[in-house]
């Protein structure tokens, strides 16, 4: 398949007018939602919009809604090496996180009723319907990062972030703040071409799948995401998308061959290392789907 310029062009543009509205309209039915909710009401509570819909990452024909509904009360807590909670005067929270994703699923059934809500490992899918889009609820706890510095006022400095334990399997840290305004950073230094880089292999993702294309299951959003923050800065001079993509498909296909060469590759929030066992993906499946996005554009 030789795919042109004006498809890239196609693929490189966020969803239509109607798919944001729709993504919108799921973002803001779910703030209605936690703050109906008379046991969440007066909680310190954050509800903020996460992933690929707030980076403006997401695609046409294929757009999602991430809410992120952290409380604030109660954090997970990484200490240095050496130190304790009771090191940094913390007192064990009072709320645990079951009892707190539980409360999250009372009131999203209160707004959109049982049959609109999915219960899930990790997130609550609330169902689409005619004016919004499926959207995943992700009920987390603040995580905070102490890195063992002082403030200027001599408060304890850490990282603020958020985490969350599914129902099977262990702990999961996000940095949803430092992976948005690190792609935002990129983006301008790039004049914008980053994220339309992101689209287009996300779009290329999804036709491949079609193709029943084995390499391109189950590579994740954020992986694509990650992958093009890893990319040489120098494909983003390319002045046509043609000529980026083949740069950056080729560039980090090259350098995921062997695991000492993208050892130190980070996610875009540049705390997380993109390739360890923890992780949901790897760096043999990266490879092997570039190769094959490589050969399914054509590029010779």
């Amino acid at each position: 398949m030789n795919i042109s310029e004006e498809t890239f062009d196609s693929w490189s543009k966020g969803p239509s007018d109607t798919e944001a509205a729709k993504c919108e309209n799921a973002e803001a039915a779910v703030r209605k939602a936690i703050k109906a909710n008379k046991s969440l009401q007066d909680l310190d509570i954050s509800v903020f919009a996460q992933g690929s819909y707030r980076a403006r990452t997401n695609v046409r024909q294929n757009s999602d809604v991430d809410i992120c509904i952290r409380y604030n009360s109660t954090f997970f807590p990484k200490y240095p090496d050496g130190t304790t909670r009771e090191s940094f005067g913390h007192e064990p929270g009072t709320m645990k996180f079951l009892d707190f994703k539980d409360m999250v699923q009372v009131a999203l059934e209160d707004y959109f009723g049982e049959d609109g809500v999915t219960r899930g490992n990790k997130a609550f899918t609330i169902h689409a319907n005619s004016y919004r889009i499926d959207a995943d609820v992700v009920p987390t706890f603040e995580h905070r990062w102490y890195t063992g510095r002082k403030n200027n006022d001599g408060s304890n400095h850490y990282h603020s972030g958020v985490a969350f334990d599914p129902e099977t399997g262990s702990r999961i840290i996000n940095w949803p703040d430092q992976t948005y305004n690190n792609g935002i950073k990129r983006n301008d230094e790039t004049l914008r071409r980053y994220k339309r880089t992101i689209r287009i292999i996300k779009r290329l993702r999804d036709k491949m799948q079609e193709d029943e294309i084995a390499e391109a299951k189950n590579i994740a959003s954020f992986l694509i995401e990650s992958l093009v923050w890893n990319a040489n800065v120098e494909a983003f001079s390319k002045e046509t998308h043609t000529a980026r993509i083949r740069y950056v498909i080729a560039d980090l296909w090259k350098r995921s061959q062997k695991d000492e060469d993208c050892d130190q590759w980070m996610e875009v929030n540049e705390f997380k290392n993109l390739f360890r066992p923890s992780q949901p993906w790897s760096r043999v499946q990266s490879n092997a789907f570039l190769f094959k996005a490589w050969n399914y554009i054509g590029y010779k």
